[in-house]
Parts: C-alpha cells; sequence; structure tokens
C-alpha cells in the first residue's frame, strides 16, 4: 500500500483543477451575463457606440476646415470683385469658430 498517499495526493489534485475549471467556467457565465446586461442598459439610454462618435467627430472636424477654406476664398474672390469693379473692398469680419457646446 505504498501508492496510499500519492492516491490521496492525486485525487485531492484532480478535485483543486476540477474546482479551477468550474470556478473559470463560472467567471465566464457571470462575466456573459454582466456583458449583456449592461448592453441593455446602454440600448436603453440612447448611447452611441464609440466607434459612431468618432467617426462623426472626424466628419465635423472635415467640414470646419472646409468652412474655413471657403470663407477664406470668399473674402479673396469678394476682395477681387471689389478690386476690379474699382469700390472699396469691404473689411473682412473675423468671427471666432463657435466653441463645441458642454452636454449638461
Amino acid at each position: 500500500m505504498s501508492n496510499g498517499p500519492n492516491r490521496i495526493l492525486d485525487e485531492f489534485a484532480k478535485l483543486l483543477t476540477d474546482a479551477a475549471g468550474a470556478a473559470q467556467g463560472v467567471r465566464r457565465e457571470v462575466e456573459t451575463a454582466f456583458k449583456a446586461q449592461a448592453e441593455k442598459v446602454m440600448n436603453s439610454m440612447d448611447m452611441v457606440q464609440r466607434e459612431e462618435f468618432e467617426a462623426m467627430r472626424e466628419m465635423a472636424v472635415k467640414a470646419r476646415a472646409e468652412n474655413k477654406a471657403l470663407a477664406t476664398r470668399i473674402a479673396a474672390l469678394e476682395a477681387r470683385i471689389a478690386e476690379l469693379s474699382g469700390e472699396k473692398p469691404a473689411e473682412a469680419t473675423a468671427e471666432a469658430p463657435a466653441k463645441p457646446r458642454a452636454k449638461k
């Protein structure tokens, strides 16, 4: 019966391994349930996904840059028209770009 203590230790190790595997399975299930619940809450709050927000932000930045370029071009064209017609060019009023509104 020299296998007695080794056999007990082997059985104990097997039991601990099985318990660890079961704990990981429970952890995965709890994680999945939590993620599903969090997603449900977020969807009910009409929150925007990060990717959609970033895409819209990039579009807004691009539109602002295009607007600024077009405003500069219009001012130059107006100055050119005034020059050709012999009128005194109107001074351009440079408005400060509107700051984004903070969400309340």
